[in-house]
């Protein structure tokens, strides 16, 4: 049996690097074969960073507990993908989430997040914000390089439809959530600033807004943060700061020892259970008390 090749902290924070920041994909797989010692061994590492399509679903889109349909609303110019998923059979009015998806687009795991909510009795949206440039494609390269192309406002203005389009959707109760990974994270907490009706944010790993911003912010948030992650944690303080300066309701947590991402179960390397279980369980405990 081969031996399971090793992957160190410099290797996942180069998949950061690449992800996140400036490498092109020849330049993150040069600085990983010299991490991993041969070409051979950065080839076997490389999907073990990344997110596996394959590996997506803890919930199945046929699951008869839950109805799941892709839909169209009105956006901020235009028409916008989503995937709105609600539990089966249910005849009271149900709490509401907005799902906003990581740097990859609307792929597999984060509809099979949206299924994860319905299943707790929410009625939850999976937006595409790619919808103005045609969609996620298949690459999640590519899809990385739109996400980089998009309007900023125009993003936020369609996040802001989508909480109200729930809103107003008649399976809903009206009191809508938003929650966010990574770049969604920080979409997240740009929508608490610009969206007075947002009645919840939880943002996990998501860039801060600016300090001046924070005042805007009517939302309580519920912050989730790894302890590994540099690169955002180094907002960490100042955020902080202006809430409570700003006597703004919200709970931070920081999940020692954990990488960015460590929620997203299709990413082997960086995916840990335990601090994904338990911000999921506060999350889910969160929404259930500020959207009831």
């Amino acid at each position: 049996m081969a031996k399971r090749p090793q992957i160190t902290q410099a290797m996942i924070d180069a998949y950061d690097e690449y992800t996140h920041l400036t490498l092109d994909r020849r330049g993150f797989m040069g600085k990983l074969t010299k991490l991993a010692g041969t070409s051979a061994a950065a080839a076997v590492i490389a999907p073990m960073l990344a997110a596996s399509s394959a590996r997506a679903g803890m919930v199945a889109a046929d699951d008869q507990r839950i109805a799941g349909e892709d839909i169209t609303f009105q956006g901020a110019s235009g028409g916008v993908s989503g995937y709105l998923v609600t539990p089966a059979g249910m005849a009271e009015k149900l709490p509401a989430v907005v799902v906003i998806h990581e740097n990859r687009g609307l792929n597999p795991h984060i509809r099979d997040v949206a299924r994860r909510l319905a299943l707790e009795g929410f009625a939850a949206l999976a937006v595409d914000f790619l919808s103005p440039m045609g969609g996620t494609p298949g690459d999640e390269d590519k899809a990385r390089e739109m996400i980089g192309q998009l309007d900023a406002g125009q993003t936020v203005a369609n996040a802001a439809a989508a909480r109200q389009f729930l809103a107003a959707h008649a399976a809903t109760n009206g009191r809508v959530g938003a929650v966010g990974f990574c770049w969604g994270g920080g979409l997240v907490n740009s929508l608490a600033v610009a969206d007075s009706g947002l009645n919840a944010a939880v943002a996990y790993y998501g860039r801060q807004p600016a300090a001046d911003q924070v005042p805007s912010i009517a939302a309580p948030l519920l912050l989730h943060y790894a302890g590994l992650d540099q690169r955002i944690n180094a907002g960490i303080d100042d955020y902080r700061a202006a809430l409570q300066a700003n006597g703004k309701e919200f709970t931070m947590h920081v999940y020692d020892g954990v990488n960015h991402a460590f929620n997203n179960d299709t990413s082997e390397a960086r995916y840990d259970k335990q601090a994904a279980d338990l911000a999921w369980s506060r999350t889910i405990a969160f929404f259930r008390e500020k959207l009831s």
